[in-house]
């Protein structure tokens, strides 16, 4: 706020990416005073808004939501123009993204009830300082995450006996070694693990595997040496130099390597990676913004295949809980900055507060969460509505509870091989832009023919 300029110029494709005060302050930047002080915009605006987006709001406070929106979206389009992705749908090919549920493996499930049960945990949940319940609650959601990822990244502390891993070394199988990685003690490891294969043996595609953590990233390059694929990893320690060398040679046809490694905090933004064409989520991030971000590498301009992005969650575990975090902010960017009409109401701030809690019967929280109008006894009875895309509310997607009507015939076969996919959300990309492209491509023809067929009777 201390430059001295005449013209503010923003350009940003998040606007929110958390919360509306990260909203006010670009908007404040660009146009001092036009929303008041934080203090005067919260009371007017952001406090309202958020108690219109709870699940559990009432009726009266729903219209009031509506009504700031209305206010909000009239000052701010003032000064804003809004371009979304949906432009790019006319030019990229037809990308399918799927958000894949996989159950733990009996070891992940037996460390992870182990951890909530522990003594130490159980005390920190109830901690009452809040500076320490908070740092504690840090490091236990980072053990639960990189547990949901693998045994192997929580070998140290089991080997430590740490916090929550005081009893975890008997849960163990006998001989276990982090030195010979087994992919089956992980469950979305052993899946990736088969989709690999499956990709190797049947198809020409190339594949990007995204986490955010080079622990996980160590795990797929031991994968890769066992099974003999040509790979390039990209994180923290590689020069800005070298990564341009890197990405050229990876998408170039006749490259030898088979995957792409990708830190998403090193590498999550700017790159072009159009010689693949799969992309593996491995692990969500908080911030909704980063993983479309990392998920966008494939999908980009000179892309000629048609991509698949696959999103992976472990069942019932902290990681739905994130996703559906990452789900309740995307909702809000979409009503507050798209003027979207009635954003979803799924959350309440009770179901996000919830983290420490592993539902071992469900086949999706988030599913679950959902109250879905449209499926019945894990069937989905009626199809999305046309205009529903990729863009769209995840209520809107298609919801498998099997793998039947999977877009995608190597997830089908990996779900009927490994058994450990419980649910899957899916859907494309914008399918009436396509339609329309189809449409208009006939229309073309049509024409071309009857002004052939108008010419020859000249």
């Amino acid at each position: 706020m201390g430059l001295k300029t005449s013209r503010r110029v923003l350009l940003s494709g998040t606007p929110i990416q958390n919360d509306l005060t990260e909203y006010y302050s670009l908007l404040h930047f660009v146009n001092p005073g036009m929303l008041g002080s934080t203090a005067e915009f919260r009371k007017q605006f952001e406090n309202p808004i958020l108690r219109g987006q709870d699940a559990n709001s009432t009726d009266t406070e729903r219209e009031k939501a509506a009504e700031r929106l209305q206010e909000l979206a009239a000052l701010v389009n003032r000064c804003m123009i809004r371009r979304t992705s949906a432009l790019l749908t006319k030019y990229l090919p037809v990308k399918f993204e799927m958000v894949v549920c996989v159950r733990m493996t009996a070891v992940q499930t037996a460390l992870y009830k182990s951890f909530l049960q522990s003594d130490t945990i159980r005390r920190s949940v109830m901690e009452k300082s809040a500076s320490k319940a908070s740092l504690t609650a840090l490091s236990n959601i980072t053990s639960l995450k990189k547990l949901c990822n693998h045994p192997d990244l929580v070998y140290d502390k089991i080997q430590e006996r740490a916090d929550g891993f005081e009893n975890a070394a008997s849960i163990l199988p006998d001989n276990y070694s982090p030195r010979e990685l087994r992919p089956e003690l992980g469950a979305k490891l052993m899946l990736l693990d088969c989709m690999l294969a499956s990709i190797k043996t049947n198809t020409t595609d190339k594949i990007v595997l995204v986490s955010n953590y080079t622990q996980t990233l160590d795990l797929f390059e031991k994968l890769c040496r066992k099974r003999g694929y040509g790979y390039v990893r990209l994180d923290g320690t590689m020069t800005i130099k070298k990564r341009g060398k890197v990405v050229d040679e990876f998408n170039k046809p006749d490259s030898k390597d088979f995957i792409f490694m990708l830190s998403s905090k090193a590498g999550g933004c700017g790159l072009n990676l159009i010689g693949a064409n799969r992309l593996v989520m491995f692990d969500p991030d908080w911030n909704p913004a980063n993983d479309e971000q990392a998920m966008a590498r494939v999908w980009r301009d000179g892309q000629k295949k048609p991509c698949f992005i696959y999103r992976l969650l472990a069942t019932g575990t902290i990681e739905e809980k994130i996703f559906q975090r990452q789900t309740h902010k995307k909702a809000l960017s979409t009503t507050v900055v798209d003027n979207a009409e009635d954003g979803e109401r799924h959350f309440t701030q009770d179901d996000l507060k919830d983290l420490f809690k592993l539902d071992e019967q469900t086949r999706s929280d988030t599913h679950d969460i959902f109250r879905c109008k449209r499926c019945t006894n894990g069937v989905q009875m009626k199809l999305p509505p046309d205009d529903s895309d990729c863009m769209s509310d995840l209520v809107h997607w298609y919801h498998c509870a099997n793998n039947k009507g999977i877009p995608d015939d190597i997830l089908s076969k990996s779900w009927d091989i490994t058994g450990c996919v419980s649910f899957v959300f899916h859907h494309r990309s914008n399918s009436a832009v396509v339609e329309q492209q189809i449409a208009e491509q006939k229309r073309q023809q049509a024409l071309a023919a009857k002004e052939l067929q108008e010419d020859g009777e000249k």
